[in-house]
């Protein structure tokens, strides 16, 4: 069952704002999918569409197989958006079991996966400490801790390492990989391009209010780049004996053999794929040039 799908997705505010313009987009359970995007791209406003704070006015879309909006469905969503604010006279492991009794688990099984998800996100050491003497990454935390106390079938994160140090950066990492093996969907935005590399199956580039491209980096790097490197005087078509050029697997080998027929000796060959902060920044110049 897919876990997000939306079809010609539209929202327009007041003032002509066109925040979203006929997005198609399709997350799969047990898959991280990541969403990418400038601000003022629409993705915050596409969150809120799929989680009904604020309602489309075009398309459709619908969240584990059924409409947006549907109760019983929502109660299966985990949400951190990027700005949460938790009260301050709370502990840590207080604030998790109050959004755990706002999604009406039973006593018995909100503090068992209270202290399982404040545990898993590494704050059992504070879990008793009271959110206003907790950092910004400790926040965060404790935010993630909520999100998934109720073992949700899908996730909608905000930034979820936003004011985390690299150490909790990998932490947090693991707890996805890990709630994705366990068969969740996650869904999250992020500007640390580095990060949704490192663990997303598949990305979007959202522009302007519309998706862009969607796929895995793989795929959306498309033919890769080989740098090939030799001893001795460039050969003919080649500009240096050091130097990168784009194409598939055969021309890859073409260009190997035309140094090797001309006695070159080999020192480096390798493809170098495109980051995600290079096919982003890509489309962006994409974008540019398509505007009048």
């Amino acid at each position: 069952m897919t876990a997000i799908s939306t079809q010609g997705l539209e929202k327009r505010y007041r003032g002509s704002i066109h925040a979203l313009r006929g997005v198609d987009l399709q997350v799969e359970r047990g898959e991280i999918f990541g969403l990418i995007g400038p601000n003022g791209a629409g993705k915050s406003t596409l969150v809120k569409v799929l989680l009904t704070i604020v309602r489309r006015t075009a398309g459709s879309a619908s969240l584990l197989g059924q409409p947006v909006g549907h109760r019983p469905t929502l109660a299966k969503v985990g949400f951190l958006p990027e700005h949460h604010r938790m009260p301050r006279y709370l502990t840590g492991r207080q604030a998790v079991l109050y959004y755990a009794r706002l999604l009406g688990m039973t006593k018995r099984e909100r503090e068992r996966r209270a202290d399982e998800m404040i545990d898993i996100v590494g704050m059992g050491h504070a879990a008793h400490r009271k959110m206003g003497t907790y950092s910004k990454g400790m926040q965060q935390r404790i935010g993630l801790a909520q999100a998934f106390v109720n073992d949700p079938e899908l996730v909608v994160l905000d930034e979820p390492t936003d004011g985390v140090d690299p150490v909790g950066r990998v932490e947090i990492r693991e707890v996805l990989l890990q709630m994705r093996e366990r068969g969740a969907a996650i869904f999250l935005n992020s500007h640390l391009l580095s990060e949704l590399e490192s663990v997303c199956d598949r990305v979007a580039i959202m522009l302007e209010g519309t998706v862009r491209r969607q796929g895995t980096p793989a795929e959306l790097a498309g033919n890769p780049k080989w740098r090939l490197t030799y001893q001795g005087p460039p050969v003919e078509s080649h500009s240096s004996n050091d130097f990168t050029f784009e194409g598939d697997d055969q021309e890859a080998q073409r260009q190997l053999d035309l140094a090797r027929q001309q006695g070159r000796v080999i020192m480096h060959f390798a493809p170098e794929a495109m980051t995600l902060e290079e096919l982003f920044m890509a489309e962006v110049r994409d974008q540019q040039d398509d505007q009048p």
